[in-house]
């Protein structure tokens, strides 16, 4: 496959150009990349050096991305790239997200978009998710991808930092379905020294898509020590309940040292840390919140926001539903699950 020029660029004088894809809206200069190691100015053109060149492809459940309320109990065709416009201390997928900034290395195979899309009917797969590195740096492919995905009565789902910049959120909205954004802290100065990034784009971000009906659940990773104060959680959730809605999953999810890029030497989230931010999002008012990465817990679990009954039972990926098409199947209230597909 050919290289390929990115939708949202401009030319600059000295053939520099300016990315429009994401926030940093990094100026370039000639024979030199972007922040996210994937865009590289060639002769006064922008190109993605990974369009098509996936890294990760999998059939993975939908509740691993993570989304409870959005096709729950089926599986999602997931997809990603190496690059990533966030330098995130913590990474899980650092191999992939981090290493093309340093080894300048362009790993994948290579798909079309049509080829993705096929592969989801074969499967019979209600959804795609993009995921795995941030899609705002392969958002040309995920773009191309999304628009024949839609055509196909194909859901499209992003696992995302949130950090796109304007011009991009207008081109995809269209076309996503779902979003699940990290809020990695409510702390500009934790989102530039331990992750790469600013807050204030993001939660601009976030409004917009809750107004144009994207339906949204949240991430907050507890890094102890970094992510995980009491007043945070609180900030978040008032956030989440004021900005994007009651209704709005929020999932906390527990911290591993071991699997992430230089915060070894942290120990994992204690469970009461996560239940303090279990507790505050209840106390908010928030209907959904969940506690990832711990399996076996209750709090995994859709209870009915009106009468408390156990509407979704969740083991790791596996579930149970006893709601009713969506309604509490003791009450009949609304549980916000969307599962047209």
């Amino acid at each position: 496959m050919k290289m390929h020029e990115v939708y949202l660029y401009k030319k600059l004088p000295h053939k520099s150009v300016q990315c429009l894809n994401c926030n940093h809206y990094c100026v370039i200069k000639n024979g030199e990349r972007g922040l996210c190691g994937v865009k590289k100015n060639i002769d006064g053109k922008l190109y993605s050096l990974v369009y098509g060149k996936i890294a990760a492809l999998n059939i993975d459940p939908i509740e691993k991305k993570p989304f409870f309320h959005f096709l729950p109990g089926t599986f999602s065709l997931s997809l990603g790239t190496v690059g990533c416009n966030f330098s995130c201390l913590n990474c899980q997928n650092w191999e992939i997200s981090q290493e093309p900034k340093f080894s300048k290395e362009i790993i994948g195979k290579t798909f079309t978009p049509q080829e993705i899309v096929d592969l989801a009917i074969e499967n019979h797969l209600p959804s795609i998710s993009y995921t795995y590195n941030s899609p705002t740096v392969f958002s040309d492919f995920a773009l191309d991808t999304m628009k024949i995905a839609k055509r196909k009565g194909i859901k499209n789902c992003w696992v995302s930092n949130g950090f796109m910049s304007k011009e991009l959120l207008k081109l995809i909205s269209p076309y996503l379905d779902a979003i699940n954004v990290d809020i990695k802290s409510f702390s500009e100065k934790t989102y530039k020294k331990v992750f790469g990034g600013r807050l204030k784009p993001i939660l601009d971000n976030l409004k917009i898509m809750k107004k144009l009906g994207i339906w949204i659940e949240i991430t907050t990773l507890a890094i102890p020590g970094i992510s995980d104060s009491e007043s945070m959680f609180k900030k978040i959730a008032h956030f989440i309940k004021n900005d994007l809605g009651k209704e709005t999953p929020w999932h906390i999810t527990r911290f591993s040292g071991a699997i992430s890029w230089k915060l070894q030497n942290i120990p994992d989230t204690p469970i009461k840390t996560l239940e303090m931010a279990y507790n505050i999002g209840r106390k908010t008012g928030l209907n959904y919140v969940y506690i990832g990465n711990v399996p076996g817990l209750e709090y995994e679990n859709t209870y009915c926001p009106k009468c408390g009954a156990l509407m979704i039972e969740r083991h790791g990926y596996s579930i149970k539903r006893y709601d009713n098409h969506g309604k509490c199947s003791k009450c009949g209230a609304d549980l916000n699950i969307i599962d047209n597909y």
